[in-house]
């Protein structure tokens, strides 16, 4: 379908990719990975023509299109969301009007066996084959959906598309892609702008897609799910593996130590023929011998070890300064635009060093509900009420282009440090992979992942206790996203975190608070168990549906009833369980951590430090405390699994 051979590119004078060749077939489904910057939106430009290769050549199959959908675009829709939906169907709504038409000027003739009637017949026949053909009788249902599957509820489907933002005009965009059918799909980071449900159902439809596709994403589970084959961009070079991202991830390795030991092998063979060589060649007995390692030498064919790119982004937040127990609270709390109304009487709760995550589709008011507690909307009614000494570090969705484009890199932080941090500007910048070159570069020339970058090391300039991410691993590569996922882990403070990423919020977070009809709901459980949940209730959700269409369903039998609630009270306790044992570990190092201090003040010179500072005191007090929290919250969870 695809064949790219010796393809070369480079930009201001540096390198892209070099004399690259690799062959897509029909119903491949790959996933392009590499570092930001690395080429692959790039190559998925040329393939669909936008740009010219500076060598190489390139062949698709005749008459096979491709539908390429960017990482970003500027839009200015006049039309409806149904309307931009579809204008996918070009030749189909062109065959339409020629049948009205065709059909009107038969109506009005009576010239029935004329050679011009006949001749308009056959015509009319032939557009209503070709309109069958192309499943022209079945555009609308399929753009409802599609349209309805990316998010878009039946009732917005003639809202006007520029009142929407750009995420929900990215996701149009896509509708129309994928409606149109290309043999050949190609998507730059497409769940950058959707949500985890949007995100399952995509999934489902392209494993399902009568094409090929190249993918590009950071979203390790949406890779696994979708692609059968990985072709990776790496230092100016192409490495192609034959399975999903995680197998490549394995193979990739195991494939280094292989080269690496027949490297090291070769190495220790090429200096022993060294050696021989340097000892015999001026010997008349052996110099025979010694020419004949000389050619042996020179036949043989190095082993090279693929070079892994190992740079990455490394940094840690600051301490968490110390807080009260509670750090956010809400009551009966209103938010909203004008006369949109977004939440309802929502009560939040929020406990020091509690990580919770925000989900639900867009537009359900997890971003509203983030800039209330930031304080960048004024509650319609109710109050959030922050806890003592709460400090907040905010990482907004378009944190990156909130960033001046005419500030360099250097200055976009040297504007916000402060006191000794401003001696440390450099090397803050370089543990973010800017070098020095790097920091005197304006911010509108950078990539998507650089603005990303350079946003979270603003973070890094003063410490906070409560932090909020909306998104914060848009346009960061894998292991950018590795790096800031450990520096989490390790942050001691209160987090709020609103994602899609499934695997980056995996082992993350405490509680899922989920954003629905106005309301939130707590989910206490890790994320998959919450997903599963939501399979299973939006499967009910759909029988009732039916039922109610239909109004001809059967009682259920007593044993599928006993059944379904059976199941329902096992995934209860497995969450109240699955809590329990995290409370008991972290009980558990509490009463650790207590009984080294204990040992501590039982030392006279420590005690009588104490007197005088009281410091670990202060700490024993503490964590005394928290271990009661703890305690109490173990207490109530193991009497509601008895009853």
């Amino acid at each position: 379908m695809i064949t790219l051979s010796n393809i070369s590119i480079g930009f201001n004078g540096e390198i892209l990719f070099k004399e690259i060749s690799f062959v897509v077939g029909d119903r491949d489904r790959i996933g392009l990975v590499g570092k930001n910057g690395a080429g692959k939106s790039t190559l998925l430009k040329i393939i669909h023509g936008l740009l010219e290769p500076e060598s190489g050549t390139m062949i698709i199959t005749s008459g096979h299109k491709t539908g390429y959908l960017p990482q970003e675009m500027v839009a200015n829709f006049e039309t409806t969301v149904w309307e931009e939906a579809m204008n996918a169907f070009t030749e189909q709504m062109g065959l339409l009007k020629k049948i009205d038409h065709t059909t009107r000027e038969l109506s009005e003739r009576s010239d029935y066996e004329s050679e011009s009637y006949i001749k308009l017949t056959q015509q009319l026949a032939d557009a209503n084959e070709r309109f069958h053909l192309i499943g022209g009788h079945t555009m609308e249902a399929e753009t409802e959906k599609v349209l309805l599957g990316l998010g878009f509820p039946a009732q917005d489907f003639d809202r006007p598309l520029k009142e929407y933002s750009s995420g929900w005009q990215m996701r149009v965009a896509l509708a129309k892609i994928l409606l149109q059918k290309p043999e050949i799909l190609l998507l730059d980071e497409p769940t950058n702008h959707l949500d985890i449900e949007s995100i399952q159902w995509l999934e489902e439809y392209l494993a399902n897609y009568d094409g090929a596709l190249l993918l590009v994403s950071h979203d390790r589970t949406f890779l696994d799910r979708v692609t059968n084959r990985t072709v990776e961009i790496t230092l100016g070079t192409i490495q192609d593996y034959k399975c999903s991202y995680s197998e490549y991830v394995q193979q990739r390795m195991e494939r280094i130590e292989i080269q690496s030991a027949a490297y090291e092998n070769q190495q220790k063979e090429i200096a022993q023929i060294e050696r021989f060589i340097e000892r015999f060649r001026y010997k008349a007995t052996k110099a025979k011998q010694a020419q004949s390692r000389v050619k042996m030498l020179e036949k043989m064919e190095l082993i090279e070890v693929d070079e892994l790119d190992q740079s990455s982004i490394s940094f840690q937040f600051p301490p968490a300064p110390h807080s009260g127990k509670v750090t956010v609270e809400t009551e009966d709390l209103n938010l909203g635009y004008g006369d949109l109304q977004v939440l309802k009487q929502v009560n939040f709760h929020l406990k020091r060093g509690e990580k919770v995550a925000f989900v639900g589709k867009n537009g359900e008011g997890k971003s509203t509900m983030v800039k209330a507690i930031v304080g960048e909307l004024e509650p319609q009614q109710g109050e959030i009420r922050l806890g003592h000494q709460v400090v907040i570090g905010y990482y907004a969705q378009n944190q990156a282009l909130l960033l001046d484009p005419k500030k360099t890199v250097f200055e976009t932080i040297d504007h916000v440090a402060v006191g000794d941090v401003r001696t440390k500007i450099r090397t803050i910048l370089g543990r973010f992979l800017f070098t020095p070159e790097d920091s005197e570069k304006r911010v509108g020339v950078l990539s998507g992942g650089e603005k990303s970058r350079l946003a979270l090391a603003k973070l890094l300039l003063s410490p906070f206790n409560l932090l909020i991410l909306d998104e914060p691993t848009n346009h960061l590569d894998m292991q950018s996203k590795d790096v800031l996922k450990n520096a989490l882990l390790q942050y001691e403070g209160s987090m709020i975190l609103v994602s899609h990423d499934r695997d980056f919020l995996d082992g993350l977070i405490d509680r899922i608070v989920e954003f629905k009809n106005h309301q939130i709901h707590n989910f206490i459980g890790d994320l998959h168990e919450f997903l599963e949940k939501k399979k299973l209730d939006n499967l009910k959700e759909l029988e009732i549906a039916q039922k109610n269409k239909t109004r001809e369903a059967k009682t259920p039998g007593a044993n599928k009833i006993e059944y379904e609630k059976r199941k329902e009270r096992e995934a209860a306790r497995r969450k109240v369980q699955n809590r329990l044992n995290r409370l008991e570990k972290e009980i558990e190092e509490l009463h650790t951590r207590l009984a080294e201090i204990e040992a501590h003040l039982e030392d006279p010179i420590t005690y009588a430090q104490q007197i005088a500072d009281g410091s670990l005191y202060k700490q024993y007090e503490e964590i005394k405390t928290l271990v009661e929290e703890k305690e109490f919250e173990w207490l109530e969870l193991h009497e509601e699994e008895l009853d």
